[in-house]
């Protein structure tokens, strides 16, 4: 059966994508089209190119996320280096390994540009933080006076996985030759499920939302102490007031919540067991909202 599929960003905790992918597969379930933002993006991207979960969940296997960022060197001038890279590039590393890394997989399945995928096929939302809006890639191209088939794919990934002061902004310039800086899709929608959701219309086909959640997440209220408590709860609120209103009105009914909590890393590197702890948990959700769905 042919349905539509999203997904929310979560950082490394996007692995536990590919063991629900697995169960919709297992289930008869395939993706017609597929949307992302953030880490989203890249496994969005993946399964547009035709990747399946079994190979999702190999290349999460042997992925180095260390090899995702610039090799640094170490000591006291690098972390001088790092912070007047910082300031003056806005990002302490400016995102080219996860492009190429992204590109690479791509190109094994024959897709470059949007114009090797089938239209209406992906869809990758970014921030303008220069226009302070929502950008949808490719839809929103023509906005900036660019052909969207032949905008890279691998480029977009990368724009919506930016995550602000960790990589740097990605420019992109309109028609007029004004610069924008875009950043992380889900600095202003973390899980766009409103992509497919169109309370005036019935959808195309059946369509559902895959979401990283914090356990216990929905009695969560941040303990604002200093400036830094107050940064991470104005970025939590940004990012989850556009998705709130269609979120809460399809929860249970489109929705595949992946409550993760923390993730045990090490120099941003995951071990092996804990891939597969993050894999189990996808396909454990995704078998038990199956068992109860109705669409």
């Amino acid at each position: 059966m042919l349905i539509d599929i999203v997904f929310s960003g979560g950082g490394v905790k996007g692995f536990a994508f590919s063991g629900a992918l697995h169960v919709l597969e297992k289930a008869g379930y395939t993706f017609k089209r597929t949307a992302g933002t953030s880490a989203g993006s890249i496994v969005a991207s993946l399964v547009a190119a035709g990747y399946h979960a079994n190979d999702l969940k190999e290349i999460m296997a042997e992925m180095d996320t260390n090899q995702l960022i610039e090799p640094s060197a170490g000591g006291i001038r690098f972390q001088l280096v790092k912070w007047l890279r910082l300031y003056f590039k806005m990002g302490l590393f400016s995102g080219k390994q996860l492009e190429q890394w992204i590109a690479e997989l791509l190109k094994k399945k024959g897709i470059e540009t949007f114009s090797d995928l089938p239209d209406d096929r992906l869809k990758i939302v970014v921030s303008d933080a220069t226009k302070a809006k929502l950008v949808v890639i490719p839809d929103d191209l023509q906005d900036y006076g660019i052909e969207p088939g032949r905008f890279s794919v691998a480029r977009a990934v990368r724009m919506s996985c930016s995550l602000p002061f960790f990589f740097e902004p990605v420019p992109l310039y309109d028609a007029s030759g004004v610069k924008s800086l875009i950043v992380d899709g889900g600095v202003l929608s973390n899980f766009p499920l409103w992509i497919y959701d169109r309370e005036s219309e019935l959808p195309a086909r059946p369509f559902l939302g895959l979401q990283i959640v914090d356990q216990n997440s929905e009695a969560e209220t941040l303990k604002i102490n200093n400036a830094a408590d107050l940064f991470r709860g104005i970025f939590k609120a940004m990012r989850e007031a556009h998705d709130d209103r269609v979120v809460e009105r399809l929860k249970g009914s489109n929705i595949i919540c992946l409550p993760i909590g923390s993730v045990q890393t090490k120099d941003l590197q995951i071990a092996k067991k804990e891939r597969e702890r993050l894999f189990q948990i996808g396909a454990d959700c995704a078998r038990k909202f199956l068992s109860q769905w109705s669409y």
